[in-house]
């Protein structure tokens, strides 16, 4: 499944790279599908990462692919609580990037 909203870094890799995009792009697709997962709760592990890993447009998108695939603002809320749990303050700032203001 093609999740909503791809980062800008997808169409710089598919312009200048696209062997590695596609590869790239056929795992992502194979792992980021309904499985014992539900896709939702993949995508939102993916906005954990990028709290976690501090990334805070990644964080706003992701929130949004998250959305758009039928995680509610209340999931998403916990799962910015876990990025705090996880990973502290600096975290918890980069997670408040999931919500809309």
């Amino acid at each position: 499944m093609t999740l909503p909203n791809p980062g800008a870094w997808q169409a710089k890799m598919e312009r200048n790279s696209p062997e590695l995009y596609k590869e790239i792009m056929d795992v992502r697709n194979n792992v980021l599908t309904e499985g014992a997962l539900p896709l939702k709760v993949k995508v939102l592990m993916t906005m954990l990462c990028d709290a976690l890993l501090s990334h805070p447009e990644g964080v706003a998108n992701i929130a949004n692919r998250a959305r758009a695939v039928g995680a509610t603002e209340e999931e998403i809320a916990e799962t910015v609580g876990v990025a705090f749990v996880m990973g502290g303050t600096a975290a918890l700032v980069t997670a408040c990037n999931a919500f809309n203001d």
